[in-house]
């Protein structure tokens, strides 16, 4: 990804997160392998499926969290990207 568009990207992120009341830093660590798992999504089982498919990890890492702290919330993203990721690679191609 060319380096204008990431920074645009994170620009745009950062004014979502603060409208929604959401830490950026959150974000850190998550937004390659989402990017990632949107791709592979769109690419394989459906593309319209691909950001409703990180919009199920978001909401799934919000319900099971149970905290408001940045970096558990950062760590179930992780791993809720991870779980999905895991399901795409049983999941039979078109």
């Amino acid at each position: 990804m060319s380096e204008v568009w990431r920074v645009e990207m994170r620009r745009w992120l950062e004014a979502v997160c603060q409208e929604l009341d959401i830490e950026p830093t959150v974000l850190d660590d998550n937004i390659d392998p989402l990017l990632d798992l949107i791709r592979d999504v769109a690419h394989g089982p459906s593309r319209p499926a691909a950001p409703l498919t990180a919009f199920l990890v978001g909401i799934s890492a919000g319900a099971t969290t149970g905290t408001e702290r940045p970096a558990d919330l950062a760590r179930v993203v992780a791993e809720r990207t991870a779980a999905v990721e895991s399901l795409l690679a049983g999941y039979p191609s078109s």
